[in-house]
């Protein structure tokens, strides 16, 4: 016999509408959060590294604490439907948090790396939007958990604040 459950939760959508041109806001964004240098954690593992060294890597990679591990660019692909909307989704995190959540309930992976959206308006201007962290985090029921996810919250507004946005208020 075949076991579930069932967990409704509330999440909280977050969107900026940034007033920054979509071309230069994603070149801005990918600049503050770079791309996850997966072939040196390879290295690492493979000579037999340590969880330290895993550490010292991510903290070299993503001096804003956070890395795109995926990008996906709607724009080229839903282009061709007819869609002039520009649109890049981005699967954005940091592993080394991750495991600190993982450690207490590794359905904590459900929402990590975190989801982001960047698309234009009708002027060409970049929304940032994607679910609150401390909301995904939280719907665990774990306090540790939760409390990582508000940390979350504040590296998202950190990684907005080196873009040139004041976020604050929008993760509030």
């Amino acid at each position: 016999m075949t076991a579930f459950q069932r967990e409704p939760h509330a999440m909280a959508r977050v969107d900026i509408v940034t007033g920054v041109a979509f071309e230069e806001f994603v070149a801005a964004f990918e600049r503050a959060a770079p791309p996850f240098d997966r072939a040196t954690v390879q290295q690492i593992l493979a000579a037999g590294g340590s969880w330290d060294d895993v550490r010292a890597a991510v903290a070299k990679n993503a001096p804003n604490e956070l890395m795109v591990y995926a990008k996906i660019d709607a724009t080229e692909l839903l282009g061709v439907a007819g869609h002039r909307t520009q649109a890049i989704e981005y699967l954005v995190g940091n592993h080394v948090i991750a495991e600190t959540m993982f450690r207490h309930d590794p359905k904590a992976l459900l929402y990590a790396p975190l989801r982001m959206l960047v698309y234009s308006d009708s002027d060409g201007n970049a929304i940032f939007t994607m679910d609150r962290p401390s909301n995904a985090f939280g719907s665990l029921g774990i306090a540790e958990v939760t409390k990582v996810g508000h940390g979350l919250d504040r590296k998202v507004v950190n990684l907005l604040r080196v873009i040139g946005l004041d976020a604050e208020q929008a993760f509030a």
